[in-house]
Parts: structure tokens; C-alpha cells; sequence
């Protein structure tokens, strides 16, 4: 109960009414200790358990008058504590597929490919780029350039011909 007073001390709160303090001082070991063996978590067993009288008591006028009041909040803390594990497994999930994740060097010809585009124009490069890895349609890339289609083509005309000189006939086929 001395949390009660202090958390009403700390927040301004009105005291607790005794009826409540008496049922929190009678009720939240033996449900923090249920929520801990649940969770193995110490502090967090107590802090939802905290929540679940906090709860209680925001509506105690209602709930002091249940049949079984500790009801009402057993249940209030158990849901606290299952969507708690909730959410620790999905953020579990999560970070497991976060994990570092290692790729092959890239290749020779990959190298080569990536030094001969970067001397290229950039709308040029752009033009490649969005046709050949990104998939638009000349049209396409013509709308989000600004450009006529016709100018389009002459970059990928000119951006293909200019990659194959810097490269052997080996490296434009292998390199992607």
C-alpha cells in the first residue's frame, strides 16, 4: 500500500479510499507472485500488477461493489501480462529477422560493370538503371524524367553502347 500512497503523493492523486487500500494490501503479493511465476520477471510481474490496481482503482466506486473484486482485477492484470508476452515475442520475431546477414563478394565482372556505369551521364545511368533493374517502360521512365520517349531510347542506346566499349564481350554478358 505504501505504493498507493506514494504514487498518490507523487501525482497529486487523492488518497485511496480504505476499503482499497485494505483490498490492495490483502491482494497484490499473491497476485504479483502468480504474474511472476507466468512472466520470470520480477519487476514486471509487479509493474503489471501495479497497473491492474491503478486500474481498479480509477473505477473502485464501480469495482469495490463487484461480488469479488480481486476478479476483476486478476483478470485485468492477467490480459495486461499475456498482450506484455505479445508483444515480446513479436519484438523477439522481429529481431530475429534482423539478423546480419552475409553475401558473397561481388564477382570481378560485377566490379567492372558498377566502375563503367558510374562514367556515365546520369541520365543516362538513370535511364539504365530504371529500364534494366527497376523494370519501367521506356514510357515510363520518360514521364518520371520529364523527357520524350525518343530521348529515353537515345540514352539507353547511347548508356549501352558506351558500357560495352568500357567492357569485353565476357564481363557484358556475365555481369548483370
Amino acid at each position: 500500500m505504501q505504493r498507493m500512497a506514494r504514487l498518490a503523493r507523487d501525482t497529486g492523486m487523492p488518497e485511496p479510499p480504505a476499503d482499497f487500500a485494505a483490498f490492495y494490501a490483502a491482494h497484490f503479493q499473491r497476485l504479483a507472485v502468480q504474474l511472476y511465476a507466468y512472466l520470470g520477471d520480477h519487476a514486471e510481474a509487479q509493474d503489471l500488477t501495479q497497473e491492474a490496481f491503478c486500474r481498479a482503482l480509477e473505477r473502485w466506486p464501480r469495482v469495490g461493489g463487484y461480488a469479488d473484486p480481486s476478479a476483476w482485477v486478476r483478470h485485468v492484470a492477467w490480459n495486461l501480462a499475456k498482450s506484455r508476452l505479445r508483444r515480446v515475442q513479436t519484438a523477439l520475431r522481429y529481431l530475429a529477422g534482423q539478423r546480419e546477414t552475409h553475401v558473397a563478394a561481388p564477382t570481378e565482372d560485377r566490379v567492372a560493370l558498377v566502375a563503367a556505369r558510374t562514367t556515365l551521364p546520369p541520365a543516362q545511368r538513370r535511364a539504365l538503371v530504371l529500364y534494366h533493374l527497376g523494370r519501367l517502360s521506356v514510357a515510363e521512365i520518360a514521364e518520371q524524367e520529364g523527357a520524350a520517349e525518343g530521348t529515353v531510347r537515345s540514352w539507353l542506346t547511347r548508356g549501352r553502347a558506351t558500357l560495352a566499349a568500357r567492357l569485353s564481350p565476357s564481363e557484358v554478358h556475365h555481369a548483370g
